[in-house]
């Protein structure tokens, strides 16, 4: 019973900021949208767009913000599981999900040797920074990060993993060239939200108990909080295998010797009992095993 073609019409309208641009992105008419629009606000009896702020304005209620966003996220999750379910059709199809940072970092760059060595596998790669129940997911395989004790799945440790500060090479050189623990406290610090990734844990390992770990730029993805350091802008506590390629590059550098904060069975393979038994899948995972072993640690000192 729900008019879905109003929601969803309403929601892009929302979301482009108007009632033209919604009608330009479905090719329909203007007069459409605003029908729609009329049909949803009469079936929930409350307005949804306040009329009164002039003919070009596009204002919405608190009930239009918040229905408009409800329906935009479930509008979402109902595309990528509906594209999930296309992409298996083929049994050499298989889709993985894991966080934005390790997808760019690591995931991808390793994608076209894994073509060579299986040419009839078709991976698909789902995004996402929230860390959702992997019974609920749509892909075939999720790497997450975490304590691996999701209850209904199977879990197994991918990698390990290790943290150390890294920061640009003129930034180190602009800075005096910092080589001691100490010197941190001189520098300005660039915060993952990871809590797997804090100054904390660094500070509680290695030092120095002066330093200030509430101070500092905070980003939402490692990816970004790289990203900034290869911009000079602060020092960052990486995540090896997401910082190895930049520091072979010469883009950072890890001038505080081999201290690191190690991070044991940091990555886990996640699977479903039925995904498990899946050619596609068991190749995928087999070749996410032997990429984890291959890597070795990479150190660069200026």
């Amino acid at each position: 019973m729900l008019p879905l073609n109003a929601l969803r019409a309403f929601a892009l309208a929302v979301e482009k900021g108007g009632v033209r641009a919604a009608a330009r992105e479905l090719s329909v008419s203007h007069s459409a949208i605003s029908r729609h629009v009329a049909e949803l606000e009469r079936w929930l009896g409350v307005p949804l767009i306040e009329r009164d702020r002039g003919p070009r304005g596009f204002a919405v209620t608190p009930e239009g913000e918040r229905l408009a966003r409800i329906t935009a996220s479930a509008l979402g999750d109902l595309r990528r599981a509906t594209d999930a379910i296309r992409e298996q059709h083929s049994r050499h199809a298989v889709t993985v999900s894991t966080t934005p940072s390790l997808a760019a970092r690591w995931l991808l760059p390793r994608l076209p040797a894994l073509e060579r060595a299986h040419p009839r596998l078709q991976v698909s790669v789902i995004v996402d920074q929230r860390l959702d129940d992997p019974r609920s997911s749509t892909a075939d395989i999720a790497i997450r990060m975490g304590s691996g004790t999701w209850p209904g799945v199977n879990a197994e440790p991918l990698m390990d993993d290790a943290l150390y500060p890294v920061m640009s090479p003129a930034l180190w050189k602009s800075s005096g060239r910092p080589r001691e623990l100490a010197d941190l406290c001189g520098l300005r610090l660039l915060h993952d939200r990871d809590p797997h990734a804090s100054w904390q844990l660094w500070r509680e390992q290695h030092g120095p108990p002066e330093l200030d770990v509430r101070k500092g730029t905070r980003l939402t993805s490692s990816d970004l909080v790289l990203r900034a350091a290869a911009q000079g802008l602060g020092v960052a506590l990486a995540r090896h295998r997401l910082v190895m390629e930049d520091i072979e590059a010469g883009t950072l550098i890890r001038p505080f010797g081999s201290h690191e904060v190690v991070l044991a069975q940091a990555y886990w393979i996640v699977t479903s009992n039925a995904t498990a038994t899946r050619e596609a899948a068991k190749t995928l995972i087999a070749w996410l095993r032997r990429e984890a072993r291959l890597q070795r640690p990479l150190l660069r000192h200026e």
